[in-house]
């Protein structure tokens, strides 16, 4: 019975760097693609999880993102200066602005993740459906707790302050007195 412990110790503890190690590696690959198609990590993610839902509202994609209805505008703006999304109206609800992927757009930045999806559908070779299943219903249950979290953080304080910054007094130039500067 220790032994089943132990090993059950060990494979979590893999399994918990492991997923560290995809969430780092993630970000990583996030930050590079950002670049190189001339955005920001979070307006790429943000982009992504876009086109997922498909055409939906501000106020959704910031609920589903974690940012502030402010925070998704800005990021709505940017993509649409870019040419990655656009703003319509909803036909049944002319006061509703929905806000969708431009698919043009989006299969550009699919180029960039093609030399991946095919090196990741190599690997899905060496497992069986039921195997996958198991996959599948782990990382949908983890990310939900993800999400969970990612909430409650939110309501949290920082942990630390930025540091105050003391303005410098402004210094008044020296005016030249006028008997110097003038001559005699």
């Amino acid at each position: 019975m220790a032994k089943t412990s132990n090993f059950r110790t060990e494979i979590l503890g893999e399994l918990d760097q492991t997923l560290r190690k995809v969430g780092a590696q993630s970000v990583l690959l996030s930050d590079t693609v950002a670049r190189l198609v001339g955005l920001n990590s979070t307006d790429l993610e943000c982009l992504d999880l876009l086109y997922l839902a498909g055409a939906t509202t501000a106020g959704r994609l910031a609920q589903h993102a974690g940012l502030t209805t402010g925070a998704m505008t800005a990021v709505i703006d940017r993509l649409e200066r870019a040419g990655f999304v656009r703003r319509l109206r909803d036909p049944e609800d002319r006061r509703c602005v929905r806000v969708e992927a431009l698919p043009g757009r989006i299969r550009q930045i699919a180029t960039l993740y093609q030399r991946l999806a095919e090196a990741t559908a190599r690997l899905h070779e060496d497992y069986d459906d039921r195997q996958l299943a198991i996959v599948v219903d782990y990382l949908t249950r983890a990310l939900a707790l993800a999400a969970d979290h990612v909430a409650w953080l939110q309501t949290q304080p920082p942990l630390h302050r930025a540091p105050v910054r003391r303005r410098r007094p402004v210094r008044k130039a020296r005016r030249p007195s006028l008997s110097h500067a003038m001559p005699d």
